[in-house]
């Protein structure tokens, strides 16, 4: 605890954060808050041009499979009546259940009294409708069951991203959920000369990327930093500050990155090996995700701006949620 402590630095970094966070959610200051967190944490001399990635074997995650109190709010938040429907359904079957047990017993004495052989075919239809109504509310029940398992599998997965830590700079460090409403993540996870090809492609969409809040997040599978080659003439000394603020985030604690990576890669049925990108809405949740290079051209053309007349008006056109 004390090493976590040490490495996040100042006790009010948390708190200045969260102020800032609240300060985004006000219509009046969205139109800045980017530009005025790009200013907050890359204030300073640029680090250096090689992205570096921190393991350490404290601060272990917890169990993937563990589905956290945070999660099971937000689904019955995202599915408020599903609990009653479920209800409703468990309630169908029980009493269709009865009846078909009452049904059954009837049925039985009928068949062993010749003198209520004519009431066989009503108990049959009874019986019959019975079976029915359990098999139907017994289908959806299991319908539903497997949504809210899915969702809740789907939320614990985002929950676990949002924990991941992400360095600024040399003396910031802060989780991926600190740039929730600030921020849409692009997450290129391959081998190392993938992210640096990854980073050649991003150049003629830089400018219209911040505009749209878009900062990548650089993550090399194979263990080696990837170097990012920045022109530093005077000419292009603008675009270049642009690039560095775009490619600034470094992900640290890699076995934890790792894990959640495979964890993605898994569900999706896709190879280990395969190098990968994930794109995130503002709140956070995965919006989009493929093998091979991110397609900047897409982001640009239907990713709005975070800023101007309809900044606040498009924020929920992230696209739908994987």
């Amino acid at each position: 605890m004390a090493q976590f402590c040490y490495i996040l630095g100042p006790s009010n970094l948390r708190r200045n954060y969260t102020s800032f966070r609240f300060c985004f959610q006000n219509p009046i200051h969205r139109k800045n808050a980017l530009s005025s967190f790009i200013n907050l944490t890359f204030h300073g001399k640029p680090s250096s041009v090689s992205s570096a990635i921190v393991c350490s074997a404290a601060n272990k995650p917890s169990s993937s499979s563990e589905v956290s109190s945070a999660a099971k709010i937000r689904s019955e938040v995202l599915s408020p009546f599903r609990s009653v429907r479920m209800f409703f359904y468990l309630a169908f079957i029980a009493s269709g259940a009865l009846g078909g047990l009452i049904a059954l017993t009837q049925l039985i004495a009928a068949l062993n009294n010749p003198a209520r052989s004519s009431e066989v075919p009503d108990v049959l239809t009874s019986l019959g409708i019975d079976i029915g109504a359990v098999s139907i509310f017994a289908f959806l029940y299991y319908r539903e069951n497997a949504a809210k398992n899915a969702q809740l599998a789907r939320l614990s997965r985002e929950e676990s991203l949002s924990n991941l830590k992400l360095r600024v700079d040399q003396n910031k460090i802060i989780s991926v959920s600190s740039l929730r409403g600030i921020a849409r993540l692009v997450i290129c996870a391959g081998p190392a000369s993938f992210t640096v090809e990854s980073f050649k492609f991003s150049e003629p969409f830089t400018e219209r990327l911040l505009e749209r809040g878009v900062l990548v997040v650089p993550f090399a599978t194979d263990g080696n930093s990837p170097k990012f080659d920045f022109d530093e003439s005077e000419d292009m000394k603008e675009i270049t500050a642009k690039r560095k603020r775009l490619w600034q985030l470094t992900p640290i604690y890699v076995s934890e990155w790792s894990e959640w990576l495979d964890e993605q890669k898994k569900l999706a049925g896709v190879s280990p090996e395969s190098s990968v990108y994930l794109s995130l809405r503002l709140d956070g949740r995965v919006r989009g995700s493929g093998v091979g290079y991110p397609p900047w051209n897409a982001f640009v053309a239907q990713l709005p701006p975070v800023k101007g007349l309809w900044s606040g008006l498009l924020d929920g056109m992230d696209g739908r949620v994987l």
